[in-house]
């Protein structure tokens, strides 16, 4: 069965940073389109000094999310450097960006200006706060974090709130940002025209709140830290075992009776305190010692297998290490290897997470170097070709 690049011929201008454009863009770029990344000469996006840690050849963050790209150095300050940049984007399909509102517009580069001389342009405006009140403010994913609710209903009851572990609001951003730029690119084959995609940060965080942020609209329910607790279903969070903790997931009472069972508790399901969700939630905190109490005799590991065994959702706590194992061992094949433009393998990173049928004909380029395709984008900015296939007898090879 032949293998697919569904935006095979889709050219997008990424004049994005830092994370939530970039990999909005690695998204677009492992689907086949080819994504042309304009960088500051000298220094290029932001995260390609944010270090350690240090790959063979850069920054881990940047090579997170810039694989699948060509990279040009373009100074927008500079008169002829942005004209360059404006032929790129006129006859770009999609244009990404995360300058602050109306940063594009002062360089000639904004939405109205470019649609009107290239109206099938699909142009993705990424911001912090949107571009009305709060287009004055930087939008950082942990300022957000902390004005947008998420960081008062992570970490412990009673203690300090803490940010997830991963710049999480970028990466929500990013999906609904590659979302809505696809939606766009579909609805342009019927219509003929472009469309301006707009997302922010607080947007998207609060559109990711979902029952949190629901028990507030609905039920005048402010939620609160509760640590690995979940507000509405028990037992739903780690629980001490011998080893340190398991966590256990029992989403219907169904579930919780094999866990009491397997436990060898199987009394607990009929106690009319525990016998429902419902009740369990009211009387959680008599439940949960009872519980660990069972648990204290075997490990982590050995709990996840025997709940496994009965349909009890459970796992032990892993690292990050340890997780691309376990996901190797299901067969998602979770990591891929990157070349060069030689052909030359360079590096691993986490593929692409969408799984195609027919097979996606994913490209395997490594993080581009800071201008590393200048030379070639000005040739074919500077000629005729206007044609993907042209533009590709130009660039530099892709396995």
């Amino acid at each position: 069965m032949n293998k697919i690049r569904p935006l095979e011929g889709i050219i997008v201008a990424d004049f994005s940073r830092v994370l939530a454009g970039p990999l909005c863009t690695m998204t677009l770029a492992d689907m086949g389109a080819t994504v042309i990344k304009v960088e500051r000469p000298g220094t290029g996006d932001d995260t390609r000094s944010w270090g350690p840690p240090f790959s063979a050849t850069g920054s881990t963050y940047f090579e997170s999310v810039n694989r699948n790209k060509q990279s040009v150095a373009l100074d927008l300050t500079d008169p002829a450097d942005r004209e360059v940049a404006r032929e790129l984007a006129l006859r770009a399909d999609v244009l990404v960006e995360n300058f602050k509102p109306g940063g594009m517009d002062k360089l000639g580069l904004g939405y109205a200006e470019l649609s009107a001389l290239n109206p099938g342009l699909v142009y993705a405006s990424i911001s912090g706060f949107g571009s009305a009140g709060g287009a004055h403010l930087p939008g950082y994913d942990f300022i957000v974090q902390a004005l947008g609710g998420l960081m008062s209903i992570t970490g412990e009851a009673g203690e300090e709130p803490m940010k997830a572990g991963v710049a999480l609001v970028d990466v929500l951003t990013a999906k609904d940002a590659s979302i809505g730029v696809l939606a766009a690119l579909h609805a342009r084959a019927s219509s003929g025209t472009g469309a301006h995609v707009e997302v922010n940060l607080l947007s998207s965080l609060q559109g990711a709140l979902a029952n949190q942020g629901q028990a507030y609209l609905g039920a005048g329910k402010v939620a609160a830290r509760m640590g690995n607790e979940h507000p509405s279903i028990v037992p739903y969070q780690l629980l001490s075992c011998a080893d340190g903790s398991v966590a256990v997931a029992c989403g219907n009472d169904g579930q919780f009776a094999r866990l009491c069972a397997e436990i060898g508790k199987p009394e607990l399901a009929e106690d009319s305190r525990f016998a429902t969700n419902s009740a369990r939630v009211a009387h959680r905190e008599k439940l949960i010692p009872l519980l660990e109490d069972a648990l204290g005799a075997d490990t982590g590991a050995r709990w996840q297998t025997r709940f496994t065994a009965v349909g009890v959702p459970a796992g032990k706590v892993a690292g990050i290490d340890e997780g691309l194992d376990y996901a190797e061992s299901l067969g998602l094949d979770p990591v891929i290897e990157v070349h060069n433009s030689q052909g030359d393998t360079v590096g691993r990173q986490v593929r692409h997470p969408i799984t195609w049928t027919p097979a996606l004909d994913a490209p395997a380029m490594a993080p581009p170097q800071l201008g590393e395709h200048t030379e070639t984008v000005r040739a074919w900015l500077g000629s005729d070709a206007e044609s993907m296939a042209e533009f590709q007898s130009l660039a530099q090879p892709r396995p």
